[in-house]
């Protein structure tokens, strides 16, 4: 004969336990008749007013977010603004040593200055004829244009009976 385990043996001085009550019928599930299904209108405001909060949750996010990609972009903008500023402080020592440079190949300081201003001179009209060949090619927009057009034909014709 085998010998059983304490851990399954069956204990002593407790009441035989009960068999579960068998149910007569099987459970049905029936709706609660407070809690009726809202109609068809109800679930359209609902759903429109659920639409409108996360429309104004995405325009206030998208807000923040410009908002600090806006002040990030100003600090290095200023970065950028003051580098300049420098580099055109340093143009200037820049311009000075190499009118010193040609004094010392042995022009007059006089004659040396003034080659280097002919040579600023240069640049600057070079600069204002590529300037006058980049405004030539704005274009108007034609596109907006026409599309105003016809905004303002529609609005003019009235709503469509």
């Amino acid at each position: 004969m085998a010998t059983m385990s304490p851990e399954y043996a069956p204990r002593q001085g407790l009441p035989p336990s009960q068999p579960p009550v068998p149910l007569t019928k099987p459970a049905e599930w029936t709706p609660d008749p407070a809690a009726a299904q809202p109609s068809l209108g109800e679930l359209v405001k609902d759903a429109s007013t659920h639409l409108s909060t996360l429309v104004r949750g995405e325009i206030e996010l998208a807000k923040t977010e410009v908002t600090t990609a806006a002040k990030k972009g100003a600090l290095g903008a200023a970065f950028f603004g003051a580098a300049a500023l420098v580099l055109v402080f340093s143009l200037v020592f820049l311009l000075i040593s190499l009118a010193e440079g040609l004094v010392q190949l042995g022009l007059y300081r006089w004659l040396a200055y003034l080659i280097v201003w002919l040579l600023l001179v240069l640049i600057a009209v070079f600069a204002v004829l590529l300037g006058i060949r980049a405004v030539k090619k704005v274009r108007k927009p034609e596109r907006t244009i026409e599309t105003l057009k016809d905004s303002k034909q529609l609005l003019q014709r009235g709503p469509t009976p």
